[in-house]
């Protein structure tokens, strides 16, 4: 279908560049993406995939918007307070950009809805913020065959990787279990600088657009890092690992699990790989 007169003029910046052009854009307002979490990392990612124009946008999140979530959230106002949050972020979205069907999920995502929940969309985004969600979204992406984008944060630092099937290793490849309970401490204990949670949100909003228009090079084997403070931006090589239960060549986790342990706020995945904790 061709695009309307508004729809070039909203896209003219996008459809000006080589590597998107009007074939790109078209392939943006067909695609989904769901973002699991509208928080801090999801908020940015949400933003900037609905003004990209991208077709289908799922929000999930069970939350309601509170003050503190204010200093990162960008897509939530003081005037949200006591709002659910995928209704806030859905208004946003919609504010931004009416081209965009926005699908709005008050509910906790588990080990038994969450194989069907991402089934219909062509790319995930993990915007959570404790690590069982972080481990039940990889391993049913895995799973499931579906694309995602990792992402974690903590005071002044960032990391993200994406998930391709068959082209790298899955989160688990990577950090093999959920961390001991408080092992690693949260954001509401630790802190976290608020414009960190836009630099990597827009990055897991970048990916996504990549991954979907089919240009550039994905953080597919690679864990990008980022400290703030030191204003560095590393790239860490990443391997498979052939015994990853979920990924590997005998997997022993065939559907997806429910863990207990619960670390709360934007956490990080972990800020040291499998090979570096050695």
């Amino acid at each position: 279908m061709a695009m309307t007169d508004e729809q070039i003029e909203r896209y003219s910046r996008h459809i000006i560049l080589k590597e998107v052009g009007a074939k790109g854009q078209k392939k943006l307002l067909n695609a989904s993406v769901l973002i699991i979490g509208a928080g801090g990392l999801g908020a940015p990612a949400a933003l900037y995939l609905a003004a990209a124009g991208v077709g289908h946008i799922g929000i999930v999140d069970a939350d309601e918007v509170d003050l503190s979530n204010l200093q990162r959230q960008v897509i939530h106002t003081t005037a949200d307070i006591g709002k659910a949050k995928v209704k806030s972020a859905k208004e946003s979205m919609e504010a931004i950009n009416p081209d965009v069907k926005v699908s709005a999920y008050r509910m906790f995502v588990d080990a038994s809805n969450i194989r069907e929940l991402i089934r219909e969309y062509d790319f995930i985004i993990d915007g959570t913020d404790n690590f069982p969600a972080k481990f039940l979204i990889n391993d049913a992406c895995v799973l499931e065959k579906k694309p995602f984008s990792h992402a974690g944060i903590i005071r002044f630092q960032g990391q993200l990787m994406t998930y391709v099937p068959g082209e790298g290793p899955c989160y688990r490849c990577v950090f093999k279990n959920p961390p001991p309970k408080d092992a690693v401490p949260t954001c509401k204990q630790a802190g976290v600088i608020g414009a960190m949670a836009g630099t990597i949100g827009t990055l897991q909003a970048m990916e996504a657009i990549k991954y979907i228009i089919g240009k550039g090079d994905l953080l597919t084997g690679k864990l990008l890092t980022y400290d703030a403070l030191k204003m560095d931006f590393r790239k860490i090589t990443l391997k498979r690992d052939c015994k990853c239960a979920v990924c590997g060549e005998k997997p022993t986790i065939l559907e997806p699990i429910d863990y207990e342990q619960e670390v709360c706020e934007e956490t990080m995945g972990r800020f040291a790989t499998r090979d570096e904790q050695k």
